[in-house]
């Protein structure tokens, strides 16, 4: 959470760059006989999803929503199932919502949608403030949401009682660290 970093793609050009150089503590090994075009969407996609699944501390076997259904989440999802969570996408891609069941959610509904369980927690991957009410009121009393991306739409106003009480947490996520790529 350096307030200095720079971002390739976002501050410095070369992020498709055919080669690019970097300092070895930036940059990830990856493992001999895994195609770069499969390890490049784990390397954005799939570790801030990583890093957001872990800031969502969902309990052995919890349930999650997942709130737009884009690359992150559905790679998400796929950690969250193999690790025993019950997963509920909430999404308003048709495909994407197929996706989802195909590779073991739960439950599929429309983003503004009631959950049909409380859910321990929620991630929020769309770009959109208007999720963020409805995430709130699908986790349970002390349930977290966490906003994985690095820009949204303005959060509508929220209501204290209704939103918020019973110990409920919002918070976002900046980037990843080192250790979530390794872990990762």
């Amino acid at each position: 959470m350096c307030p200095y970093s720079n971002y390739t793609g976002w501050d410095e050009d070369g992020g498709y760059a055919e080669y690019a150089v970097a300092p070895e503590a930036f940059a990830y090994r990856i493992p001999e006989g895994f195609p770069s075009n499969t390890a490049a969407p784990l390397l954005c996609a799939g570790i801030i999803g990583y890093h957001a699944y872990k800031q969502a501390d969902l309990p052995v076997g919890g349930k999650i929503g997942l709130y737009g259904f884009g690359g992150s989440a559905h790679l998400t999802a796929e950690l969250a199932i193999k690790q025993g969570a019950e997963v509920h996408v909430f999404t308003r891609g048709k495909d994407a919502g197929e996706l989802a069941l195909k590779l073991g959610a739960k439950s599929v509904q429309n983003t503004y949608a009631a959950s049909p369980v409380p859910l321990d927690a929620a991630i929020i991957f769309a770009p959109v403030g208007d999720c963020v009410p409805n995430a709130l009121k699908n986790i349970k009393p002390g349930g977290k949401v966490v906003i994985a991306g690095i820009h949204l739409t303005d959060i509508p106003s929220l209501n204290y009682e209704n939103d918020i009480f019973h110990e409920k947490v919002l918070t976002s996520v900046e980037s990843n660290t080192r250790k979530d790529g390794e872990e990762f």
